[in-house]
């Protein structure tokens, strides 16, 4: 072979050679121990496979197998003097990476990583690098009800965990996986549910160039809104001894809201498909002789109604926020609103206490709702509401949103966040909207999870549907397990005892007249008549 035939064999080999090695490739997770950034400090980095486990943090959420291998990556991140945000960043290995980046949110007044865990650990099995936060702080408390004490004397901790600590935590992710891949991400998401609902919210609003597109779910965005009708729940519950509702009361409630209005939808399964069409006055199933155990005192009647109500300023009688539908009595309001340790009382003590009146004795007995609410909205409504009407730069960048709640939410009432879609909706007119934007309303959905109806849906492959092929969300199909835990503990889901669809807000699902309503494609999605 002549000189000129072994160069050109030479040339074919590395050709050859080059054609099989992939167009980039990752470093090692070590190599991220000495990552540099402004601001950034890596604090460790390991290496998780599927014979690790992940705590969440909870009992009733016992540490479950990590189902996925992944380089696991702690930082702090201090974007002021006052800063310190713990934030993790897992990342799959190349071979597993689907390219794609998602944000998750946090819980309540955040202070732990363990509610992000809970969506990371399915986000880095679905090939996503994924990342979340603390949001600046570590909270003192059993679960995932952390307090507020962190925030006394401390106003860029508020900020953080108001709206920096997300942005600043997307953009070392997306520092990392590109540091990690060689190549940046083809898209980034956001989904949260709760606060974390309230923070994808805040992502749309404040750094609308974060994200491509974002799940909400039953959004705390109206922070002081919110805490107020916290307050009054509490206040109602309180305002005599008899005032009180115990779980049997609640149930009778129910049970009176569902003999009474269960057919307005056309099937009878103890769920309402909308309760606003349900005019139900609690006074129906007063005790006449005494208090008995099948109704309510007429202290307890007031109680429910002022729960029904939503808080109202004492003078104007101005609605400061909504109040809660009829139906779902029974599913939270124990937990939520009406127990001895409701978690509503414990939340507006936090609020008010630290980061309104900064006074680690005030407690709700000192309580002016008229002049606290104005207060709380002044003072800390710019940092920690996430309810402007107007998203237009995340639309014209391109984003998309999906928002949800669930019709028996005991937390946050679901009317709130009806409230705040029709004031976007009229903000950035209906065409505006659905170019961007999707809302659906999850009968029998209590909190975030769980509930009475079909709870279990997926929004996420929705979303990307829409951001990557440009195929807008319709109906989504909704289900209920017996083991509304099984997904999230790693376990083998069995098949669906009811599937049902969730309909684009305004529109309802209404059964078509034959078939099982236990199945989803017996319905069929319509708006109904005003």
């Amino acid at each position: 072979m002549n000189n000129v035939g072994r160069i050109l064999s030479v040339l074919g080999l590395v050709i050859v050679a080059l054609s099989m090695m992939p167009a980039y490739a990752e470093n090692s997770c070590d190599d991220l121990k000495n990552f540099k950034m402004a601001q950034l400090h890596v604090d460790s980095v390991d290496t998780v496979t599927p014979a690790d486990t992940i705590d969440f943090g909870m009992p009733i959420l016992p540490p479950v197998p990590a189902n996925a291998t992944f380089c696991r990556v702690l930082l702090t991140l201090t974007p002021t003097k006052g800063s310190s945000i713990r934030s993790e960043v897992w990342l799959p290995p190349q071979k597993d990476w689907n390219g794609k980046f998602l944000g998750t949110g946090n819980g309540g007044l955040a202070g732990s990583l363990n509610p992000p865990h809970v969506a990371m650990r399915d986000a880095v099995a679905r090939g996503y690098a994924t990342a979340g936060t603390d949001t600046g702080h570590v909270g003192e408390g059993e679960g995932w009800s952390l307090n507020g004490a962190w925030a006394l004397g401390h106003p860029e901790r508020v900020k953080d965990y108001g709206y920096r600590s997300n942005h600043v935590t997307a953009l070392a992710a997306k520092a990392l996986i590109k540091a990690h891949y060689n190549k940046a991400q083809k898209y980034s998401y956001f989904q949260g549910c709760s606060n974390g609902g309230r923070e994808a919210l805040m992502e749309a609003q404040r750094f609308p160039h974060d994200y491509d597109g974002i799940v909400a779910g039953a959004p705390a965005n109206a922070w002081t809104g919110i805490s107020a009708g916290f307050a009054w729940n509490t206040k109602a519950i309180n305002e005599t001894p008899e005032s009180a509702l115990p779980d049997d009361k609640l149930a009778v409630l129910q049970d009176a809201v569902i003999k009474q209005c269960d057919l307005i939808d056309g099937v009878a399964d103890g769920i309402l498909e909308d309760p606003r069409r349900c005019v139900f006055n609690p006074a129906v199933v007063q005790c006449t002789n005494g208090d008995q155990a099948d109704c309510l005192s007429a202290a307890q009647v007031e109680a429910a109604k002022k729960i029904y109500q939503g808080p109202r300023n004492s003078k104007t009688g101005a609605q400061m926020y909504p109040g809660y539908p009829v139906g779902s009595e029974a599913v939270q309001w124990s937990q939520w609103i009406t127990g001895p340790k409701a978690d509503q009382a414990f939340y507006a003590t936090e609020l008010f206490r630290n980061m309104v009146h900064e006074d680690a004795a005030w407690d709700l007995s000192k309580l002016n709702l008229d002049a606290d609410y104005a207060k709380s909205v002044k003072k800390i409504g710019p940092i920690l509401n996430s309810d402007k009407p107007d998203m237009s730069a995340f639309a014209k960048k391109g984003g998309k949103l999906i928002l949800y709640h669930g019709w028996a939410d005991g937390a946050l009432t679901p009317l709130g966040t009806i409230k705040y879609y029709e004031r976007l909706h009229a903000k950035m007119g209906a065409a505006a909207t659905a170019k961007f934007m999707r809302f659906y309303m999850a009968p029998g959905l209590a909190h975030c999870i769980g509930g009475p109806g079909p709870n279990d849906f997926d929004m996420l492959t929705p979303l990307e549907q829409w951001v990557e092929k440009k195929t807008a969300p319709d109906t989504i199909i909704a289900s209920k397990y017996e083991n509304e835990y099984a997904k999230l503990l790693g376990m083998e889901q069995s098949e669906p005892l009811r599937t049902r669809p969730l309909c684009p807000y305004p529109k309802v699902a209404h059964w078509k007249g034959s078939g099982s309503t236990d199945k989803a494609e017996n319905f069929e999605c319509r708006a109904d008549k005003k």
